[in-house]
């Protein structure tokens, strides 16, 4: 295999964790600064994907489809952390056996609205092209799916580090009883934190919603392969 070749399946498993992050950067949030065990998150990844069409097909608008469905997914996380999950406290049995009702109940509206068929989230002309480096041909659609999850991941960065509202969120992880001492609203930053969750989910899925299916494949197919043929890892002892 030739130097191409690996340089391409870098880039792709660059682009897909970048997706990754998206979605794992806000249930990190969730349970890091609620310890809430948010087993319905990947909902907000398929709701956001399918929200999105459906502004999609109403205003053939791709670029406004992305803060609509994460905003929507987002007052859905909000609606469900300040209703249904604060009632329960700190519980994690309770709030396992309800989150996974709730993944059951969004998996089931999403086929009774949007049907099961297999749906494609095309975007703009400008993002669907490939750009040549170096004799490789990169998608750009791919260049902004990482150029978007390190924006997002600095964002999150300098507001944890840099401000006050990231102080606040700080202490409410290290330990909320004295947050709630030093007169830190600790209700208004899980909601806040709940609510980003759901919307950085929702985010991924619009933005995942245009993968192509064989991209797939071609991250997965080697570590396959791998395990095939030396499942022990390729350090591993035998």
């Amino acid at each position: 295999m030739n130097l191409n070749f690996w340089v391409i399946q870098a880039f792709n498993g660059i682009s897909y964790g970048a997706l990754l992050f998206l979605v794992g950067s806000g249930l990190s949030l969730i349970f890091g600064v609620m310890r809430i065990v948010n087993l319905s998150h990947g909902s907000y990844f398929l709701l956001g994907g399918y929200v999105a069409l459906s502004v999609i097909w109403t205003t053939d608008s791709w670029l406004l489809a992305i803060p609509i469905a994460a905003l929507a997914i987002a007052l859905v996380g909000l609606v469900m952390e300040r209703v249904f999950l604060r009632p329960l406290g700190f519980d994690p049995l309770r709030q396992v056996l309800l989150t996974v009702g709730f993944a059951f109940l969004f998996q089931q509206a999403a086929l009774d609205i949007w049907t099961g068929n297999n749906f494609d989230i095309n975007p703009p002309a400008a993002l669907s092209q490939s750009i040549p480096i170096g004799g490789i041909y990169f998608p750009l659609y791919r260049v902004f799916m990482i150029a978007t999850a390190a924006a997002i991941g600095l964002a999150l960065w300098l507001a944890m580090e840099k401000t006050r509202l990231g102080a606040q969120v700080r202490a409410t992880v290290d330990d909320a009883e004295m947050a709630r001492g030093v007169g830190i609203d600790t209700s208004r930053i899980s909601m806040m934190i709940f609510s980003l969750g759901a919307f950085l989910a929702a985010l991924g899925g619009v933005i995942g919603g245009a993968f192509p299916e064989i991209s797939y494949f071609t991250l997965y197919a080697p570590m396959a392969l791998i395990l095939a043929i030396k499942p022990t890892g390729l350090f591993g002892r035998e």
